[in-house]
């Protein structure tokens, strides 16, 4: 985020029930309870905050409390102090010391290419008589 972005906030003495969506980004400090959605954007649970939800960002940043499973495309960070009670799916993950977390933790990682199985490359006769299948690794070899 740049210096000039200006950021969506929820104050500390605000409390939501429902469902939140947008497509900016968000800094909670006060209460929600229901559901967070933001697909392309980077959400902020502020040190006050004390959030019971599920919430898919492209980003999080959690400074408070928040019950919940949390979802991102991209990086989540829990800092010194959060207390996190939920599971984590996310491509990047940052824990710093003193910080609470209670649950299981998925990490997303880049889907590698298929490769094609020996069986598969025998019936469709790719390296028949060679040992070899299309991309040139030896049958006995191969990758997934």
């Amino acid at each position: 985020m740049a210096a000039g972005d200006v950021v969506a906030a929820i104050g500390k003495s605000v409390q939501i029930r429902g469902e939140l969506q947008g497509s900016e980004d968000l800094m909670v400090d006060g209460m929600v309870d229901g559901t967070i959605a933001l697909q392309e954007s980077r959400l902020t649970i502020g040190p006050n905050a004390k959030v019971k939800a599920n919430v898919s960002a492209r980003d999080i940043v959690v400074m408070g409390s928040i019950q919940g499973n949390l979802q991102a495309s991209g990086r989540i960070e829990l800092r010194a102090g959060c207390q996190v009670v939920g599971d984590l799916r996310a491509a990047r993950l940052s824990i710093e010391e003193n910080a609470s977390f209670s649950g299981k933790v998925d990490l997303l990682t880049a889907e590698k290419p298929a490769t094609m199985t020996a069986a598969a490359a025998a019936e469709t006769g790719i390296g028949s008589g060679s040992g070899r299948t299309a991309g040139g690794m030896e049958a006995d070899k191969l990758q997934f």
